[in-house]
Formats: C-alpha cells, structure tokens, sequence
C-alpha cells in the first residue's frame, strides 16, 4: 500500500532557495544529533516505562511472525489425506492463527497505552519549558519577535515530539528489527536465495525512499518557514484591527495575507507531484522484489522442494514485510519534519537570556529603598545612546519625578529599573533601610520585581475579566481585597454598573474597556500589589481633567511611606514632588521642587507655560461650545 496522501500541512511554501536545504548533509546529521541530544535528558526519568514499551512491541512482532506460520501448516493439514487426527488438527491451528493476530493486536495496544504518558509528558515539560525560557529572556528579545511566529513554532514543535518518539523509537526500529528477523526467518526454513532478495529490495527500497525524500524535505522547510511568516501576518493584522479600519486597509491585508498563502499553494503543488514520483518508485521497487520471491518458491513448489503452505507462507511474510515497508518512506518524511520542527523549539531554547541573576544574588527586603542612579549609560542599539550619565536618587519612602519630552529617554529608566535590560556603563543600587546598597545586578530578579509595581502609560489587560485583570497584581489576593483596590483607583462603581459587573470581559488587549477604565483598572492592580516601590509611568494620561484630579490625590495618598518615581507629561501631576528632573535628549538638563523650577525660567518654566497656556485656550474652546 502506498502513501495516498501527503501529510506535510496545508501551509507550504514555493521551491525558492532554502538556506536550509544547502547546507551541507553533515551538517544537517549534527543539527538532528543535537536535536536528539537535547531530547534525552527529557526521556531518562521515563526510560523503564519506554524499555517495557518497547519489549511489547518487539514481542509483537515475534508473534506476527507466527502468523503466517499458522497458515502455512494449516494449509498443509487442510491437504493431508484423511486420518484420525486430520479433523482436530486444522481446528487446532485455527486457534492458533487467530490467537495470533489477537495477541499482535493487543501487545501493539499495550504499547500505545504503556507510552501514551511519556509522550504527552514529554511535550508537555518541554512546551512549558520553553513558555517559561520566553518569559526570562530580555525585553529586547520580545520587542523583536513575531507572536505569531512563536506561536506556531511553540505548537509545531510540542506536536513534533510525540511524533518523533512515536516513529522513531515504535516503527522504525522495530520495522527494522522485523526487516531483520524475516529475513533469519526466510534462511533458517529454506535458503540464502530468499534472504538476498529480500535484502536486495529492502537496499534498492531505502536508498531510493531516502533520497527522493531528502529532496522533497527541502519543501517542507521552506514550507515551515512560510506558514510561520503567514501566521505571523495574520495574527499582526488583527491584533492591529482598529488601525486596519482607520486607514481602510482590509485589501491591503489581504493581499499580503495572500502572498504568503500563494507560496504555500506553490510549494503543496510540487510536494504532491514528488510525492507520486515517490509512490511510483516505491510501488516498482516492492513489486519486483515480490514477484521475485513468488517466482523462486513458485519454482520451489513445481520442483518438489516446498509445498503449497510454503508458497503460502512466503506470500504471507512479503505481505507482513511490504507493509511497514510503505510506510517506510512516510516514516522517514514524518522523522524529518518533527526534527525541523523540534530544531525551531529548541533553537527558542538557545535565544540567549541577557538580563541574568548574578551568582550569589540576594534577596531584596520588602520595605521602601533608597534608589541611586550613578553616571547610567545606556542604548537600546549600540550605534544610538538614549541615556548619557544619568546622576539622581530617590530617598527611601521619598518621590522623584521625571519630566521631559518624548524621546527625552524618561520611561526608559522604569525599563532600566526592573531590569527588562541591564546598562551599558555606570550603575543602579538600592538601599532597603537598615541594609548596605546593593547593584540590583546583586539581587535576585524575582525579589526586585516583586518590589515594584508599575501603572504604564499604555495599559494592555489580559482577554480576561475585570476581576481577573485587577488580580493578576496579587493572584492570592481575596475578592474584598481586589474591590478595596478598585475603590482606591475609583473605579468600583463603574464596574458594578456594567451588566456583567467584574466578570465582565474586557476584551483582546482590554480593547471593550476606554482608555481612562483601563488606566484606573491598571492602577487597581498596581496598588493590589501593594509595592515598596511605586512608578507611575504617565499614569493619568488616559484620564480627563476632573478624573486626573481625582486621582491624582489617590496617588498622592497611596505614594506616602512607599519609594516613587513618576514619570510624567503632565506637569500639574508632578508639582508635590520632592524632586522634579528635567530630561532632554537623554541628559538630566535641570532639577529641583516645582517654586525652584519656575524660579529659574529655564526648561521647566517653558513647559510650564505652555501647557497652562494650552489648558486656557481648552478651557475657552470648551466655554464657547457650551
């Protein structure tokens, strides 16, 4: 029986040069090797349960053997002229035939249920491992992903592993095993003649199956690589959806939805075609090695030397042979494609982890810090320095407000704080009270982020409920507790007049939310956690005016007793400060309390006045709609 149908995935992309495919097969073998090499350490703790799985299978294919056995001598004794036990005897080898195939049924089943856990645990540890590696890497790495992309190589390699293991370790070794034990078989019940046909055509089978699937391989990589850039299209354009709408550019979405779609159809087009180049030579090679093998015991018959159930026989072991031997080629195409697709997990694996715990690193203590930072270089892109020698503190319990224009380099000192990057020169300590300062390199990455608490200027909700959202700032929190937080960020009335109240869902990204609900959602969460250090990242941004002042007091209260930075456009939200900075280009340019700032009629005196001038002239527009 041939492959009737391709199983490489609909996404397919078009026979253009792979880099993939001209690399060296050497190459290719070690990438594999590795591949494997990587997957060991997963498997050990299971290897009792996959040794006992695999002796039910080989024990399987000993009594399959049997099989055929049982027919031969039962067509024998069907033959045999009648005597007393001419009647009981083919009953007997009746029993024997199908107690046969029972128990090749039932040690195949065995087997799938013995190794069912290994394959679904494996996967599951390694998918999981792989989510959690995602998580530790750097805020540089996950600025330049595609989600799509890692979606898709995350669930092509979760699948591949139980495919591989399912393949390599339960067909094609015990295929060969039983390539090996037909082939004894044949030798020891007639002679060399049957065994070097049979070994002929399983040569001529494998070298032909093995290189017209290494050809058609390169397919499927190139195919790989074109349903991830298709999915990562996809999945770009409608999380995008709004913009999509406000630019009109539904076509042109899809139009490049569809260049991806038509490499895919190209590249399915020529996989089917090989794939019947592939069918017809397997067919060829089987057929002549089968006729050969009737033809010798055909003559063996007419000669004398082997009777009708010998001829039975060997028709029954090239059947039992022939069909593991199909599969062979899909056997090998399937192996290829799972490594391709576990060298994509594994390769996410190998992204390396910038931002790392330091040896030795402690623990930071929850209580409100001391925040330094001394001569901080730092660049997003070694060619462009965003930050040049930023010198500031924040004192225990104490607030310092950051001030600037965008680009000046303000939000990326939150960044800095929570370690999403570590700096280029200089350096960030933090002081707990009662301890000595600590690089924050020297403290552990979990206790430091535990420490702080962050309401964004671009607040992103998980698809999820509101009360869930508000949660996720202390996932052990009670419900009063969360309502508590949503009182503080003035927003638990709103949520109880919405229908569904805080099982209401807010949406992709919090998109069913409006720009100030989700602000107060995000400083409910902030203040849940209940930080030792708080940063409000223009966190009344979203806000209008009678909303912002609301608040404003809200944060003022909240802030007392705990280390803050603010960073802010707004200058009426940063006048308590008891510092305000002054960024410009990446450099602290002046620095003081709000009366000191405006004294000296410089950077923040400008700002100043032209946002009071731009509040007055809203004010007038409001005044004459009205």
């Amino acid at each position: 029986m041939n492959e009737s149908a391709d199983t490489t995935p609909a996404a397919s992309s078009a026979p253009a040069a792979d880099p993939a495919t001209t690399a060296p097969r050497a190459a290719m073998a070690r990438k594999e090797w590795q591949v494997l090499r990587d997957l060991v350490p997963y498997l050990r703790p299971f290897a009792g349960r996959i040794l006992f799985a695999l002796g039910l299978v080989i024990l399987g294919k000993l009594t399959n053997l049997a099989v055929p056995l049982a027919l031969k001598r039962l067509v024998d004794a069907l033959g045999v002229q009648a005597a007393p036990l001419a009647l009981t005897l083919p009953v007997a080898l009746l029993l024997a035939y199908g107690a046969s195939r029972v128990a090749t049924t039932l040690l195949t089943e065995l087997r799938q249920i013995v190794f069912a856990r290994v394959m679904a645990r494996v996967s599951r540890k390694v998918t999981l491992e792989v989510f959690r590696h995602l998580h530790a890497l750097s805020l540089r790495f996950h600025l330049a992903r595609r989600t799509g992309g890692v979606a898709r190589d995350i669930e092509r390699g979760g699948s591949a592993i139980s495919d591989l293991l399912d393949w390599t370790i339960y067909t094609i070794l015990p295929t060969l095993f039983e390539v090996v034990l037909v082939t004894a078989f044949l030798v020891w019940m007639y002679d060399w003649g049957f065994a070097a046909i049979a070994i002929l055509t399983l040569i001529a089978y494998a070298a032909y199956t093995f290189r017209i699937t290494e050809w058609r391989t390169k397919y499927y990589r190139a195919s790989v690589e074109a349903d991830t850039k298709a999915n990562e299209c996809a999945v770009d354009s409608l999380l995008n959806y709004e913009t999509v709408k406000y630019f009109g550019n539904e076509e042109h979405e899809a139009r490049r939805y569809d260049a991806s779609l038509m490499r895919m159809e190209e590249a399915q087009v020529m996989s089917r075609k090989t794939l019947g180049v592939l069918n017809l030579g397997q067919a060829l090679v089987i057929s002549v090695g089968v006729t050969a093998m009737m033809w010798r015991a055909a003559a063996g018959v007419v000669a004398g030397t082997m009777s009708i159930g010998d001829l039975v026989l060997v028709n029954a072991v090239l059947l039992q042979l022939s069909a593991p031997l199909n599969l062979l080629g899909m056997m090998y195409r399937e192996v290829k494609q799972a490594f391709t697709n576990l060298e994509r997990l594994f390769g996410l694996l190998e992204e390396p982890q910038d931002v790392r715990d330091r040896d030795g690193a402690v623990d930071l203590r929850p209580a409100p810090p001391e925040i330094r930072f001394e001569a901080v270089r730092f660049g997003y892109d070694p060619r462009r320095e965003i930050l040049k020698g930023i010198d500031f503190s924040v004192p225990s319990g104490g607030t310092v407000a950051v001030v600037g224009h965008s680009g000046s380099g303000k939000s990326t000192l939150a960044r800095l704080l929570y370690r999403f990057y570590d700096i280029d020169d200089g350096a960030i300590s933090i002081r707990a009270p009662g301890d000595d300062a600590r690089d924050i390199r020297d403290v552990t990455q979990a206790s430091l982020r535990g420490a702080i608490a962050i309401v964004p200027q671009d607040t992103v909700l998980f698809n999820d409920t509101i009360f869930y959202n508000i949660l996720y700032g202390r996932p052990d929190a009670t419900r009063e507790e969360v309502e508590d937080a949503a009182r503080a960020a003035h927003i638990h009335e709103r949520i109880l007049g919405f229908p569904d109240g805080y099982a209401t869902e807010v949406g992709e990204r919090g998109l069913k939310l409006s720009g100030g609900e989700k602000q107060r959602v995000a400083i409910a969460r902030a203040l849940l956690k209940n930080p030792a250090i708080l940063i409000f990242d223009e966190a009344t941004s979203a806000l209008d005016s009678q909303s912002e002042k609301a608040i404003q007091a809200e944060l003022d209260r909240i802030a007392q007793g705990r280390t803050t930075v603010v960073i802010a456009h707004r200058l009426s939200t940063v006048m308590n400060a008891d510092e305000i900075l002054v960024m410009d280009q990446g450099e602290i340019v002046e620095r003081g309390r709000h009366a000191e700032l405006l004294a000296r009629d410089g950077h923040y005196a400008a700002m100043w006045r032209l946002q009071q001038q731009e509040r007055s002239d809203a004010a007038i527009e409001a005044s004459i709609v009205v």
